[in-house]
């Protein structure tokens, strides 16, 4: 567990929402995930579904669910084992439907359309970068706050400005902003979006039902006089409220639309095509 200068109760919350975001960010898990949403199936049943994936990079996939609790293996002879999910596997999978719908709102809108389970990738990629869930976290609370007071906080034993590097590809990502050199640093609208993903990875970790995550003490719904409820959730709008940010993506200007994709395709198991990977800039 990676320690904060966060009171001991913000600190276990993003070490869990941390440790949930390792669990499913890497390639392939998501996709995995969802073929094991299914009656327990062989190993070959499960490799057909994912035919870009070779034998030896599919066992060791399945092995890291199985070792996090996700999966589990139930060995029938030595012949006849079969692969599902575990009922902590199952009770994740509503939570990436939230992280996709936040990716269709806030990323930048590729060249050709993206599947649910590819936004969901771009999105993981942002989210578990070095240091990134603390930072996030400081800056929700604070509402703003400087190079040195966020590195005190998010990393205490180690020399201040080896926060530049990690506060650098969250504004490069779009999800920080400042207003120039020596100003404070504060959340984008697409950073502060972000409240419904982590509230909701929070009440999985903490074994709490997802449909809680409004009650989250710093991603939820805020009461009136406390900080600002998250903003409204409208397709394409501009990531930088303010002229003087210089832009880190490219900023959605389209009118509101309905997602090219629906819960329900997220749980379909008909693969896309081999993705590309890697974040979208």
């Amino acid at each position: 567990m990676v320690t904060t200068g966060l009171s001991p109760a913000a600190d276990a919350d993003v070490a869990r929402v941390t440790e949930a975001l390792h669990m499913i960010t890497p390639r392939w898990n998501v996709r995995i995930l969802l073929v094991l949403n299914e009656p327990p199936q062989r190993y070959t049943e499960i490799a057909q579904k994912l035919p870009y994936l070779q034998s030896g990079q599919l066992h060791p996939k399945i092995r890291s669910l199985y070792d996090a609790g996700l999966a589990e293996r139930v060995e029938y002879s030595a012949r006849h084992v079969t692969y599902g999910l575990t009922q902590r596997g199952r009770q994740l999978l509503p939570a990436l439907p939230v992280i996709a719908a936040w990716a269709e709102e806030h990323l930048e809108k590729p060249e050709r359309p993206l599947s649910a389970i590819e936004q969901i990738e771009d999105s993981l990629t942002l989210l578990i970068r070095r240091q990134a869930p603390a930072i996030l976290w400081v800056l929700k609370a604070r509402q703003e706050a400087s190079a040195r007071a966020l590195a005190r906080i998010v990393l205490p034993s180690i020399y201040w400005s080896n926060i530049y590097p990690p506060l650098r590809q969250l504004m490069d990502d779009g999800l920080v902003v400042t207003s120039g050199k020596g100003q404070p640093y504060r959340l984008s609208p697409a950073g502060d979006a972000l409240g419904r993903v982590f509230g909701t990875l929070s009440m999985w970790s903490a074994g709490r039902p997802l449909n809680h995550a409004d009650q989250h003490p710093l991603w939820g719904r805020a009461e009136p006089g406390t900080l600002a409820s998250p903003r409204v959730w409208a397709s394409h709008q501009p990531r930088f409220p303010a002229p003087a940010v210089p832009p880190a993506l490219a900023v959605r200007t389209q009118s509101a639309r309905r997602p090219t994709w629906q819960s329900a395709d997220l749980f379909s198991h008909a693969m896309p095509a081999l993705p590309t990977g890697g974040v979208r800039r």
